[in-house]
């Protein structure tokens, strides 16, 4: 799913990501295990989402950074707490922070503007 609620009010898509979540938490608790891919460019809507995020980088595309998130599940009734809990805030900095030091070494688009 490529940027699925990128272009929704906050209200709206953090309803469509609950009810993604309630779809999806209810195919695992059955026993079916379904993967989900996510492009985002919104590291609060990775974090909230995913099991695990990958930190692609370009020209060539490469794999920066693979975490794991180790929030609880099942989320889809708490998305809304979720954001303001310590965890959640925690592993959403750290995911800036390797993203942030992907750049400054040069590895990501803001190195790529500075070469002549």
């Amino acid at each position: 799913m490529d940027e699925p609620f990128a272009a929704l009010d906050a209200r709206t898509k953090l309803t469509l990501q609950a009810e993604f979540l309630r779809i999806w938490e209810g195919q695992k608790a059955k026993g079916e295990k379904k993967t989900v891919l996510f492009v985002t460019h919104d590291l609060q809507e990775a974090v909230l989402l995913a099991d695990r995020v990958v930190i692609m980088l370009p020209n060539p595309g490469r794999v920066a950074e693979d975490i794991l998130v180790d929030l609880p599940r099942p989320r889809a009734e708490d998305l809304g707490e979720m954001m303001y809990t310590p965890e959640f805030r925690s592993i959403t900095q750290s995911l800036f922070d390797r993203l942030e030091g992907a750049i400054a070494d040069g590895q990501g688009p803001a190195a790529e503007r500075k070469s002549p």
